[in-house]
């Protein structure tokens, strides 16, 4: 006789809980991705590394620094803010690649 698993039965909330962490994940990487490039045109390691910079007695590093924070935390609460929606279904899912044209802009600073 045939008995079920019930420890390996997959819901269908189990199956949404794991849709929206792995879209979760997909975009996290992408955006993160993105804010790590923007530092390394100026070679910084990545993003975590150029905002150590703010504060920085070259003005130039701490200027970067800076701007690179602003734009980080821009980057992260409309990004936060926008997949809420969607997975909320109160927005249709952009590629990924749509998504990330909708990020704020950076431009480095003047010095």
């Amino acid at each position: 006789m045939w008995t079920v698993d019930l420890s390996k039965v997959v819901t269908a909330e189990q199956k949404a809980a794991e849709m929206r962490a792995a879209l979760q994940a997909q975009y996290s990487a992408a955006i993160q991705a993105h804010l790590d490039a923007k530092a390394r045109e100026r070679q910084y390691d990545g993003i975590q590394t150029a905002i150590t910079y703010r504060g920085d007695p070259n003005p130039q590093f701490s200027a970067e620094g800076e701007a690179l924070f602003a734009w980080r935390s821009a980057v992260w609460t409309y990004s936060t803010a926008e997949l809420v929606k969607v997975l909320a279904g109160e927005r249709a899912q952009p590629s990924v690649e749509e998504f990330m044209a909708e990020l704020p802009a950076f431009e480095w600073p003047a010095i």
